[in-house]
């Protein structure tokens, strides 16, 4: 089983799409992860985060409400 979690682009570096790298917040937490498949991504995106690559964009909306069942999952 994969597991994919959303995370907040904070800063984002480079500008070959496929060298793109952003800074992405997990709940304060940050980390470096490649952009290359999300080449439209900017800075306030959520993105769903597998293996330090962005694989997709979601709405803040939806990021929040997986990041609330991640909570709870936790408890």
């Amino acid at each position: 089983m994969c597991l994919a979690v959303p995370g907040k682009i904070i800063s984002i570096t480079g500008e070959d799409p496929l060298m793109r790298s952003g800074k992405v917040s997990f709940g304060g937490v940050l980390k470096n992860v490649s952009l290359a498949y999300v080449p439209q991504a900017k800075v306030g995106d959520y993105a769903i985060i597998h293996v330090g690559f962005a694989i997709s964009l979601i709405d803040e909306e939806e990021a929040q409400q997986t990041l609330d069942d991640l909570k709870k999952l936790a408890s």
